[in-house]
């Protein structure tokens, strides 16, 4: 009865095959079954050679594709033809063709019959000449570029302006062709834009770092309005000097280094300085005040200030002790940022006005205020402080005053600190001492009057002003008569002269000796330092 049963269940699937049985046997050859797709394409009913004429045309039509390799904004395109590509899994025809055709009727008819209730898709694999995908890739080492350290520069607006700070580009070619070949396995249809693989190298200073410095931290401005042409030039071009400065965090300025040499051809003029506590003519007299004014902004910038020297004398355009003065190889302003964060240093001298600012960001509470105090805590009297100068290159009757008196002081500069307006801490910034210097006459002492030529100089030995101001006012006169005397009297002075020759030559002989001797100490020759004002 069993056997009964199953004979006649095999019948009756036999009766249902019939119509597929007819249909193959009707074809004539193999064909594609039913639900079988090539990268979305239906090549059911196909022969294989019809298939793979499918798949060779996708083939070429993908091979007009494009490829986009970039790196930021550079980018180079291959079409994926020029780049060799071939159909790789060129076996897949063989496999398709064989569904529903291998093992026995009953196993080909139920694979069948899943075919067409569940459609298979079968994907296109690809191979790319490997060569010319490395040419390709190598090629985009055109585009390497070495980091583009920042800049500021300030602009006409009065704005400061970023350039630069842009990374540096290395292409990592190996890891371009690993993702290359990652995508081509993936890959269907389509154009496509790939970023290259890059190292990227930053540079020092970036423009985000440099875009912070938005702030005052600090300002200065002292007069020149005053100064002689050469005086108020050399201030202009110490300044254009410094004007523009960036410094880094930990970085150390040197004035002196910015601005030497002191020479015409570097820009300078010259204008007084102090010289061995007097006033001479140097190449550059006036750039102490630059160096004086960037001091002061950078005391409110609150930056480390590592060297600083005052004046021998006091200046006149700022207090006491808030001076800096510079003498090339002796004397130097030198400061450090010590913040985390870089400063832009711009200094204008225009109109009579120079002026330092310092610019960063302000990390300073809000609350907090600072002012900077000169105290003068002694002095020292220079109005009855005389010298006189004997001058051989100028006759009895010339007495000029060619240098004031300065007055002899010290003085301590504070720091005071206050929050919200109070008193918060006191801090000693430096302490300066400058000398008194004396009022310097300058006393001509070429006379044919041997004794009154010999008085000045016993005066001007004792810096006697008083002496030589009498003997002026006498040895003059009396000179002037005797003068006329040997006019009117031609034939006895002749015969006095005769003799006089001798006589004078031998009372010169003093004076000369004496003259070098004033000039040496009124100068300082020797070991000077010349320390420009």
């Amino acid at each position: 009865m069993k056997k009964r049963i199953l004979c006649k269940a095999a019948a009756a699937v036999f009766y249902l095959m019939l119509p597929w049985m007819a249909l193959t046997c009707q074809a004539g050859e193999n064909v594609i079954s039913e639900g079988v797709f090539i990268n979305g394409v239906d090549v059911s009913g196909m022969t294989a050679a019809e298939a793979e004429t499918v798949v060779q045309q996708q083939v070429q039509a993908l091979s007009d594709s494009v490829i986009t390799l970039t790196m930021d904004e550079d980018q180079e395109s291959r079409t994926w033809g020029e780049l060799g590509l071939q159909w790789k899994n060129t076996d897949l025809i063989t496999e398709i063709s064989h569904l529903g055709t291998t093992g026995n009727i009953v196993q080909r008819y139920k694979e069948q019959k899943d075919l067409q209730n569940q459609n298979i898709q079968f994907e296109i694999e690809y191979t790319i000449d490997e060569d010319a995908l490395r040419s390709f890739v190598e090629g985009m080492s055109a585009y390497n570029s070495e980091p583009v350290e920042g800049s500021v520069y300030m602009g006409d607006d009065g704005l400061l302006y970023v350039e630069g700070g842009t990374d540096g580009l290395t292409l990592d070619v190996d890891a371009t062709l690993t993702a290359l070949e990652e995508y081509i396995e993936g890959w269907t249809a389509g154009d496509t834009v790939i970023e290259a693989t890059v190292e990227r190298v930053s540079p020092e200073v970036t423009a985000e770092t440099l875009s912070k410095m938005t702030d005052v931290l600090g300002t200065a401005t002292t007069d020149y309005s005053a100064s002689s042409a050469a005086r108020a030039q050399n201030i202009v071009t110490g300044t254009s000097k410094i004007n523009g400065t960036l410094l880094m965090p930990g970085e150390s300025f040197s004035v002196t280094d910015a601005v030497v040499p002191f020479t015409a051809e570097n820009g300078y003029e010259l204008a007084p300085s102090y010289e061995s506590g007097q006033v001479v003519d140097s190449y550059g007299g006036g750039i102490c005040q630059v160096s004086t004014t960037l001091y002061n902004a950078v005391l409110k910038a609150e930056l480390q200030v590592d060297q600083r020297s005052n004046h021998t004398m006091t200046v006149s355009y700022v207090d006491p002790s808030k001076d800096a003065a510079i003498a090339e190889g002796l004397m130097d302003l030198v400061f450090t940022n010590t913040l985390e964060t870089p400063v832009y240093i711009a200094g204008s001298a225009y109109g009579g006005v120079l002026n330092f600012t310092i610019y960063g960001e302000e990390t300073r509470p809000a609350n907090r205020t600072i002012e900077f105090v000169s105290e003068v805590t002694a002095r020292t009297d220079a109005t009855n402080n005389i010298q006189l100068v004997a001058k051989t290159d100028q006759n009895v009757g010339y007495l000029v005053q060619v240098q004031t008196p300065h007055e002899g002081l010290s003085a301590v500069l504070w720091k005071n600190i206050y929050y919200d307006g109070v008193l918060s801490e006191t801090i000693q910034v430096n302490s300066s001492t400058y000398q008194a210097t004396a009022a310097i006459w300058e006393v001509g002492v070429v006379s044919s009057n041997t004794a009154l030529t010999s008085a000045l100089y016993s005066a001007i030995g004792q810096n006697s002003l008083e002496q030589v101001q009498a003997l002026l006012a006498n040895g003059v006169q009396t000179e002037a008569a005797q003068t006329e005397t040997t006019q009117t009297e031609a034939p006895q002075t002749e015969a006095a002269q005769t003799e006089a020759p001798q006589t004078e030559a031998a009372q010169t002989e003093t004076p000369q000796t004496q003259a070098p001797a004033a000039q040496e100490s009124a100068s300082g020759t020797g070991g000077d330092v010349t320390i420009i004002q």
